[in-house]
């Protein structure tokens, strides 16, 4: 049997005949759930924090290195570039190593550079040490995924899923928050170093909370393993529309908040600093939107689920177009939920139709979403130093008309298969 074929234990998402009535693996008020729902949720909030870091900063680090906001927002962009370039070399290592200790390692490279961050004399430098930061956070996503799929029961997974995401959601508004307050007084070296020593805590709690897996079987190394899965992965037009969804809403959020503190620090708002890293608090929303997925696909399904996840952050984007600043700031409310509800949909979609190799499934979608997250950024940027915020609204329009013509691709290919079927 080729080595591919051993990741078969892992697809917890998949009906086993050979599976005994009494399922081994975690389920809400099971033992070890909590733990490990609160440890994944530490992961996913210093991951996000860290990564975003700098995003609510991007006008105060412009001032002094005395640079544009297209300069300044690759500060966020290769973080996250990165991240999207090592996702799938290190999910492959988390097949051999594991998922926890790959996780684990991951979280302590990217905290000691977080350390280092404040420290960068250059932008050169502070680009290079976020880049660093972004690969080593690439051994998370795609890990924590795997590991609910092996070890939480399939009616729990979205649900589970859904957690992770809230706790990426948290990481990102407290992260912002923070460095918002705390750089209106200190500066935003003083901020990153705040959320530094915050990502150290949730790194160790992490560690300490997290249950050993009890369904983890080893994978092959083999590049040729790899190639073959990943092969499979993009030959399944299911997935590769779950990859360019993901990828299209995070084009959109990562272009409205990199952008998003220098519209609201200028005219007609002219927000101090403080007050600006506070309108993060949206987050919340993000939270409640992606924990609440499971339930919002049992009820639409999930094509109807990303269809409402679509126009609602449409609806937020043309809201954001007024100078009311309550306004502004419901569009961000909606644009936030939208994208997370979204975000939570298509990547617990991905875990559930993946049959073999879900790590690298899992993993191929994070690329995509992060790959989303750093165009996006980039974007976002460009369009608003050619064309205002309308720029980089029409980006974000762009972005999600592919994600409803992507859906409706689906539609048609879901319906023509019924069709086939009856015949």
């Amino acid at each position: 049997m080729p080595a591919a074929s051993t990741e078969a234990p892992m697809l917890v998402g998949a009906a086993s005949p050979s599976r005994p009535v009494s399922d081994s693996r975690m389920a809400p008020g099971g033992p070890g759930y909590r733990r490990m729902s609160f440890a994944l949720f530490l992961a996913g909030v210093a991951t996000f924090a860290l990564l975003y870091s700098t995003q609510a900063l991007l006008p105060l680090i412009s001032g002094e290195f005395g640079v544009a906001a297209s300069d300044a927002s690759w500060t966020v962009s290769a973080a996250t570039g990165a991240l999207a370039l090592f996702v799938l070399p290190m999910s492959a290592l988390s097949e051999r190593f594991g998922r926890r200790t790959l996780m684990t390692a991951s979280l302590a490279v990217a905290v000691t550079v977080g350390l280092l961050v404040p420290f960068a004399p250059s932008l050169g430098t502070l680009i290079a040490l976020r880049a660093v930061q972004g690969a080593a956070l690439a051994g998370l996503p795609a890990s924590a995924t795997a590991y609910l799929a092996e070890e939480v029961r399939p009616k729990a997974l979205i649900t589970a899923i859904g957690l992770f995401v809230a706790g990426n959601s948290v990481g990102g508004m407290s992260g912002r928050v923070i460095t918002g307050w705390v750089a209106q007084e200190w500066g935003w070296r003083a901020a990153v170093a705040v959320i530094g020593v915050v990502a150290v805590g949730c790194a160790v709690a992490f560690r300490l909370l997290l249950p050993a897996p009890k369904h983890f079987r080893k994978g092959s190394l083999r590049p040729k393993v790899l190639v073959r899965t990943v092969r499979t992965h993009l030959a399944n037009p299911l997935l590769r529309r779950l990859y360019a969804i993901g990828a299209l809403f995070m084009t959109v959020f990562g272009g409205v908040y990199t952008v998003i503190g220098y519209r609201l620090t200028e005219a007609p708002f002219s927000l101090p600093q403080g007050v600006v890293g506070s309108i993060f608090l949206v987050y919340l929303v993000g939270t409640v939107s992606a924990s609440t997925a499971g339930k919002l696909v049992a009820r639409l399904g999930r094509r109807g689920a990303l269809y409402l996840a679509g126009g609602t952050t449409t609806s937020g984007l043309l809201l954001s177009l007024s100078d009311t600043l309550a306004l502004v700031l419901l569009g961000l409310v909606l644009i936030t939920a939208g994208f997370f509800a979204g975000h939570a949909v298509a990547s617990s979609a991905v875990s559930h139709t993946a049959k073999e190799g879900r790590a690298q499934a899992s993993a191929l979608y994070q690329s995509a979403y992060y790959l989303g997250s750093s165009v996006g950024s980039a974007v976002g940027a460009v369009a608003f130093h050619a064309g205002g915020w309308s720029g980089t609204v029409g980006v974000g329009l762009l972005a999600v008309l592919g994600v409803v013509g992507i859906t409706v691709m689906g539609s048609r290919a879901a319906r023509g298969a019924r069709v086939a079927a009856a015949a």
